[in-house]
């Protein structure tokens, strides 16, 4: 029961900086594109080349920013990531008050918040790995996965309303306020900072460096079949996305509200399962819960090419998000405490840029591919097909946990 409430002074500030860049980022979901589309009257490929671009090419920048970060202290660099998401966002409401807005400053805006977005969280995990006990790490996670799906479930209806009253500008302004705040309460993180210190670090960054995360990520026993199946675990949920959108609200005459409602109420499912993950594990270890979830987790995006019209559709979408998310909630804070455990201190801001970014990269470009595979067979069957690769991803899953390469120094 002591775990529950000593984590710590300073992990509260983490958490409070973490919840409220969280709520604000869930609150302005997809408000880039909604401005695109309801202010610049963007069409769809200029939407989709938004989305795909700034999600690529913030990842190409983060990866030697992932190098950089490694020896150096985080909690700076996190401070520098949340002021540069709440500058790059601030400029869409001043350009936007000037007459000035379009689709070339979305997409700059939409690079520098990806190439932040991931470098915060590398620089975040290596620093929480210092602040919290090994033996809590897992309940730190935990705290993180129910503050992340408590703001999905209510951040993107409440950021509809906001828009629906005050205008498309309402959710970036508060979306650029919570990184000021976040940044706020990183600087309130009390004590000196341990910086990762080696004798032979260069001036400039050498392949090597932005090599390590992947090399670390690929060698490890454990760590690469939990790698390489939870990047395409990821980009086969994340694919069909926007198809079931269109297929919802275009073929089967649902409402923007029940959309929402469909998508936003499972979400509490997300809550359950982190919850449920510390107990899980508690009683029958790690890696079978790793094993359990994991596998679970890939049987329910099938359903959603069943879905129909009308009432039995809509409960149909929400019952398989719930016991998708629900799984989802319990895997990924086991996953995330496994590989912090498994990762040597001078190698996770690397280890954790490395598997930002080939997830993001591989997800866009799955998006485009499933983009042009609806184009030629319809969503439906898209969404089927997407569904059945992933009844095949728990054979990527390791069969046990093996001992890490590396010694407890790295």
């Amino acid at each position: 029961m002591t775990g529950r409430r000593s984590l710590g002074r300073d992990f509260g500030w983490l958490w409070a900086a973490y919840g409220v860049s969280t709520f604000g980022t869930r609150l302005a979901f997809d408000a880039l594109p909604l401005i695109a589309v309801a202010v610049l009257h963007a069409g769809a490929t200029e939407v989709a080349l938004l989305a795909a671009s700034g999600l690529a090419v913030g990842a190409v920048v983060a990866v030697p920013l992932g190098a950089w970060v490694e020896f150096r202290r985080k909690r700076p660099v996190m401070i520098v990531a949340d002021l540069l998401r709440c500058a790059a966002l601030l400029s869409i409401p001043a350009a936007f008050a000037l007459d000035g807005l379009g689709i070339g400053q979305l997409l700059v805006v939409s690079v520098v918040v990806a190439a932040s977005d991931i470098t915060f969280v590398a620089a975040s995990g290596a620093h929480l790995k210092s602040l919290v006990p090994p033996e809590k790490l897992l309940v730190a996670n935990g705290r993180f996965e129910a503050t992340m799906w408590t703001a999905t479930a209510l951040g993107p209806p409440l950021g509809g309303v906001a828009i629906g009253v005050f205008g498309p500008m309402t959710t970036v302004l508060a979306d650029a306020a919570s990184y000021l705040l976040s940044a706020l309460g990183i600087g309130a993180i009390g004590g000196k900072e341990r910086q990762q210190t080696r004798p032979d670090i260069p001036s400039g960054l050498r392949t090597g460096d932005l090599m390590a995360g992947w090399r670390h990520l690929l060698t490890d026993p454990t760590l690469r079949p939990l790698f390489l199946n939870q990047v395409l675990v990821n980009a086969l949920i994340m694919a069909p996305a926007p198809l079931l959108t269109v297929l919802m609200l275009g073929q089967l005459g649902f409402s923007p509200w029940q959309y929402g409602l469909a998508l936003a109420t499972p979400c509490l499912g997300g809550l359950l399962g982190s919850r449920l993950s510390r107990r899980l594990v508690a009683r029958y270890g790690r890696h079978p819960v790793l094993l359990t979830a994991g596998t679970l987790r890939a049987c329910w995006p099938i359903g959603l090419a069943f879905v129909g019209p009308g009432t039995p559709g809509l409960l149909l979408v929400m019952a398989v998000e719930f016991g998708l998310i629900t799984c989802i909630g319990v895997f990924n804070p086991v996953l995330a405490t496994t590989r912090l455990d498994r990762t040597p201190p001078d190698r996770i801001t690397r280890t954790l840029s490395a598997w930002t970014v080939t997830s993001r990269t591989t997800t866009a470009a799955m998006t485009a591919l499933w983009g042009l595979l609806a184009a030629l067979t319809g969503p439906r069957i898209a969404i089927a097909l997407a569904g059945t690769l992933l009844l095949a991803t728990p054979l990527l899953l390791p069969r046990r946990e093996r001992a890490p390469l590396h010694s407890a120094t790295g």
